[in-house]
């Protein structure tokens, strides 16, 4: 189990603290607006109305001894920045920021966010890039830099064997599994041979396995 805070009970840190607590994790949760508290008391660990751009508020709370800190304060940059400031200076190990826009973005990295996140243009990336390839079935990003896709075999791919295919030297990716008529092979050998209509599904860095659907 980890330990958590949530700073700003919009949607955002709202759907972030809940998820979460469900998972496991203590969660303490900080916003100025008492109503917001109130309706999310239940569902997390802590819930606290005080003004977390104080830093002595923030020292009473015993930010330092949490592993994270997200602050999901957007619409107001300096507030954000400040209460990012603060938690930094507490000693938070690792502070994570919801950024508005580009200029925000920026901000908040040069005064020490450990990551700094945009939903809304993460999300419309996401969007657009699933649009524009209808061979990709799925996509789960392990992390910034890593995911797992399926995709349909690529024609050139089908009637061949992985060992003939050397994807892994080719391409930079790992085929983790192969789905054909219904059945999932994990981990299949070297010997065994792509079958028409059948998905792939390949772990990679995120440009590497971009790059399969340009195959199909």
């Amino acid at each position: 189990m980890k330990t958590f805070i949530v700073v700003g009970l919009g949607r955002f840190g709202t759907a972030v603290a809940v998820e979460l607590s469900s998972l496991g994790h203590e969660v303490l949760v900080i916003d100025s607006c008492e109503d917001n508290i109130q309706k999310i008391a239940d569902h997390v660990t802590h819930a606290v109305t005080a003004d977390a751009r104080d830093p002595a508020v923030l020292r009473a709370l015993g930010v330092r001894n949490y592993d994270c800190a997200i602050v999901a304060v957007g619409a107001d940059v300096g507030n954000s920045a400040l209460i990012t400031l603060n938690l930094k200076e507490q000693g938070v190990k690792q502070v994570i920021c919801k950024a508005q826009s580009h200029v925000h973005w920026k901000v908040l990295e040069k005064i020490g966010a450990d990551r700094v996140v945009f939903p809304e243009h993460e999300m419309g990336l996401k969007l657009a890039q699933g649009l524009s390839s209808s061979s990709i079935l799925n996509f789960i990003e392990l992390s910034d830099d890593y995911g797992i896709v399926e995709i349909t075999a690529p024609k050139g791919w089908q009637g061949r064997s992985l060992k003939d295919l050397d994807v892994r030297a080719k391409y930079q990716v790992n085929i983790i599994a192969v789905r054909e008529q219904g059945e999932i092979n994990v981990s299949p050998g070297g010997d065994y041979v792509i079958g028409a209509g059948s998905t792939v599904v390949a772990l990679g860095r995120d440009e590497d396995t971009n790059r399969l659907h340009d195959l199909t």
